[in-house]
């Protein structure tokens, strides 16, 4: 049994990260609690980097899978732009030291207030809104015409292409709520003057995230790049970008994920000699593989078919195998070679059948009450999605920066639970 990130190694009999042994940020931080990899987030950024050089390009973090603001300014420093969903996640992106003009403002459902606030980020506003609707497009070109400035935008393309991925993460089917039709994005397009607030700019698509094959990438990037060129007959200038989205699949244990050289291959076989600006919006593929929730075994419930373990980590810490099924590989952070296995569960203390992280898993029947466990893959929308059910305070977290362990968020406290409540 061995961990399945190149961040995340036993050495020995011990798990470790990047030097540090898990069982010493337990003892340091206590449990349950988040640990991540700065080499995880740096290296998958660097690999695209790399495989987009020789064209212009702009990698945007996608914040909602990971909004730390160490992680934040850790990817910023390393030349990192942010792709944002809320006014908070823009609050976040500029405190963590992202300049406005590396920002991209994504989501159905922005606000007048939001739009404001990104116009006038920095003084010279985000770099671009990703525009999903008609009555989004009216807004934000009357909120800038009353600001006097001009807003940049892409129009979303739903390009009704299937991903392949779990029906909740899925973006790019007709049936989804995101992004326009091509028949209203050229409307739009000849309608431009109507929109005094705005530049059409670029065309931007996400059709999912966890994509595993080139596939639908391929059939998407080859709709984009055809609507592009009738937009561009239509409106009186050339776009300036096109954004590509996110959604690069990771191993979560088993899957084959594209290699990143293949994906870089591939934008610049549709988009490399168009002269445009090519903005991708990765989240798990940067912080998916760098994290880990490291949970503590309060009991083993024996059973003749299956045993429970029972930890300390819950559903509200980490939602994503109650949520959508998903798998996360558990290791022991000290593991005992040649030891027998039994089908297990491993759940939380929460009252929810749907509390679990594994179920029918086989794992070491030696684990028992104080052991550490590891659950593997964490890193993105874990702690991002978590939430306080059942009164529980939210977890530390800690990132291991140049080999060493830093708190970069405190453990929440019972009176933080409270705080902003009114006792009538």
């Amino acid at each position: 049994m061995s961990a399945p990130t190149d961040w995340f190694r036993y050495k020995g009999n011990h798990l470790e990260i990047d030097g540090t042994r898990l069982e010493q940020v337990a003892n340091k931080f206590g449990t349950p609690c988040y640990v991540y990899s700065d080499r995880g987030f740096l290296d998958p950024l660097t690999a695209l980097k790399k495989g987009l050089k020789g064209i212009d390009h702009l990698i945007c973090f996608a914040v909602k899978s990971n909004s730390n603001l160490s992680v934040l300014s850790l990817l910023t420093e390393a030349g990192a732009g942010m792709d944002i969903v809320s006014g908070g996640e823009l609050f976040r992106a500029l405190t963590a030291g992202a300049p406005a003009q590396e920002i991209i403002f994504s989501g159905v459902g922005k606000t007048p207030g939001e739009m404001a606030t990104a116009l006038e980020a920095d003084d010279q506003g985000i770099y671009a809104f990703n525009v999903e609707s008609v009555a989004e497009l009216a807004t934000l070109s009357t909120v800038a015409e009353n600001l006097g400035k001009r807003a940049r935008v892409a129009l979303r393309f739903n390009p009704d292409v299937d991903a392949k991925t779990h029906p909740y993460i899925a973006t790019g089917l007709k049936r989804n709520k995101f992004g326009l039709d091509r028949k209203e994005i050229l409307t739009i397009a000849a309608a431009h003057e109507t929109f005094p607030g705005v530049s059409i700019e670029g065309i931007s698509i996400h059709i999912g995230s966890q994509i595993l094959s080139l596939r639908p990438l391929r059939e998407s990037f080859t709709k984009v790049r055809a609507l592009m060129k009738e937009v561009e007959k239509i409106l009186p200038h050339r776009l300036q970008f096109v954004d590509l989205g996110g959604g690069l699949g990771i191993s979560y244990g088993k899957e084959r994920p594209i290699s990143i050289p293949d994906f870089c291959k591939l934008v610049k076989e549709y988009f490399g000699k168009l002269s445009i600006k090519v903005i991708l919006e990765p989240g798990r593929l940067l912080s998916g593989n760098a994290g880990i929730l490291l949970t503590e075994i309060l009991y083993r419930k024996v059973r003749t078919q299956r045993d429970f373990l029972i930890v300390d980590a819950a559903m509200n810490d980490l939602i994503r195998p109650s949520l959508y099924e998903s798998h996360h590989e558990i290791v022991p952070v000290q593991k005992v070679k040649n030891g027998k296995n039994k089908k297990t569960d491993v759940v939380g203390p929460i009252c929810e059948t749907g509390d679990f992280f594994a179920q029918d898993r086989s794992l070491p029947l030696h684990l028992n009450q104080g052991d550490l466990l590891a659950i593997l893959s964490a890193g993105a929308y874990g702690f991002s999605m978590a939430s306080n059910y059942n009164s529980r305070p939210r977890v530390a977290e800690v990132l291991i920066q140049n080999g060493t362990p830093k708190l970069i968020r405190e453990r929440e406290t019972y009176e933080d639970l409270i705080r902003g409540e009114v006792h009538t």
